[in-house]
């Protein structure tokens, strides 16, 4: 099986040495980009390089499409017609599986995924959409494509996507954004940058691992460390008080709005 990536970033990288860990060769895959910079950082991997669209596509039989949302039409509708057994597995942000179907031949299996920016590490989760002319076989081959980078959740309304956008799309941005305040919280208390810095992303580090065992759930796991009187909660009523679960609501709710205009700013016309 070979597999095409049309676009050749940091993300279509990090899903080359995902597959490549999981067996894959590298005369298997070939990557297509303009950029011949991005392209001779890929071919250290052992992979077919190309600036030509095309020629990469030819003999693929899945096509991971990983370029920007505002080129994605050009992009697509340069390509010579694909044929009807060809996955095209897409990564681009805010371009529905509508939009996709328009550039592409009528019928073209479509699997839309929500990747984000952990699987740069391996660490991400990946939301997933196939279109009717998906197959089983090739939903489980998008699905290892994607587990090569991490975890994946599928689900089964594509406007489901733009609230996996919301949460672990741009998610990562939320714990970041709680990380900067706690730091400078500390070195407001007296501690110096370095110590402020271990002590606030290792506590991350070891409560995400806590969040991830079996058989728990961050609000179980919340209430044992919260002693009554304690410090914890001390610090939880203030948070309470603040209504943090109303700023998170309004947050998500403000991200899943903004992927819906995406889908119409970027998206096809037709």
């Amino acid at each position: 099986m070979t597999i095409a990536f049309i676009g050749a970033g940091n993300m279509a990288g990090s899903l080359i040495r995902g597959l490549q860990a999981s067996g894959y060769l590298p005369g298997e895959i070939v990557a297509a980009d303009p950029a011949q910079s991005q392209l001779d950082v890929l071919s250290t991997l052992g992979i077919a390089t190309t600036t030509d669209n095309a020629r990469a596509v030819a003999e693929a039989d899945i096509i991971v499409l990983a370029v920007k949302p505002q080129i994605t039409g050009d992009v697509l509708q340069s390509l010579p017609a694909l044929r009807a057994d060809q996955l095209v597995i897409s990564i681009v942000a805010g371009i529905d599986t509508r939009s996709l179907g328009d550039w592409l031949p009528d019928q073209q299996p479509i699997v839309r995924c929500m990747p984000n920016t952990p699987a740069l590490l391996g660490a991400g989760i990946t939301g997933l959409y196939a279109n009717a002319s998906v197959s089983d076989a090739q939903c489980a081959q998008a699905e290892a494509i994607l587990n090569g980078v991490g975890s994946s959740v599928w689900v089964s309304d594509e406007s489901q996507l733009d609230a996996v956008t919301a949460v672990s799309g741009s998610g990562p941005a939320y714990y970041f954004l709680l990380m900067e305040s706690m730091i400078e919280s500390a070195q407001a208390l007296g501690l110096d940058a370095q110590a402020s810095r271990q002590l606030v992303v290792e506590t991350a580090r070891g409560a995400a691992l806590m969040a991830c065992e079996p058989d728990t759930d961050p609000a179980t796991l919340r209430r044992n460390v919260t002693s009554p009187g304690g410090t914890t909660e001390a610090a939880l009523n203030v948070m309470q008080a603040e209504n943090l679960s109303h700023i998170v609501d309004r947050a998500l709710l403000a991200a899943k709005q903004r992927a819906e205009t995406l889908a119409t700013e970027f998206g096809s016309k037709a």
